[in-house]
């Protein structure tokens, strides 16, 4: 029965993606990571900016501070990108899209094991590009109420020369 709930959540993932579109193979990292994001911070605010979607946009500083405060940051990126750029210390780590753009078949019950749907979860990729579409998803038919896309992802925070950890 878990299998089944698990395999329903993931087609219903799926439609959803389909619609926003995945980035899967605009978010493929080729050779070394390349910040593209601008060097000069925008002002951050405080409040995070609601989307349509059920989820809401952060900036690196709305980052730092929620991560200051306990919220849960995970990293939806691969195992190569992780490794090619490093991870925000503190990051969990779960694979969204494989590199062909199909959704990992364990991503709802890892996801699920690692936060509650009324706990805070912010989501990091490159280029904030996947985690648009997996924050909504993960808002709409998961049920998920605080969800948080890192609007420039990793290459941001790496242009702003915030710190990482290696990936092991």
């Amino acid at each position: 029965m878990k299998t089944i709930i698990q395999y329903t959540s993931l087609i219903a993932l799926s439609s959803i993606l389909v619609a926003c579109g995945s980035g899967g193979a605009a978010n493929k990292v080729e050779g070394k990571a390349v910040a593209t994001a601008s060097t000069t911070a925008a002002p951050s605010t405080t409040i995070p900016s609601p989307q349509a979607g059920g989820y809401s946009n952060i900036d690196n500083n709305q980052l730092a501070q929620m991560m200051k405060d306990g919220v849960t940051l995970v990293d939806i990126r691969r195992k190569e990108e992780w490794q090619q750029t490093g991870i925000i210390k503190g990051a969990k780590t779960i694979t969204f899209f494989d590199k062909y753009g199909r959704i990992n078949p364990n991503f709802v019950s890892e996801f699920k094991a690692l936060v509650k749907p009324d706990q805070p979860v912010a989501l990091i990729c490159r280029t904030g590009n996947r985690t648009r579409a997996a924050s909504q998803a993960i808002s709409q038919q998961l049920g998920y109420k605080k969800v948080y896309n890192v609007s420039h992802g990793i290459t941001g925070w790496l242009a702003e020369k915030r710190p990482v950890v290696a990936y092991k």
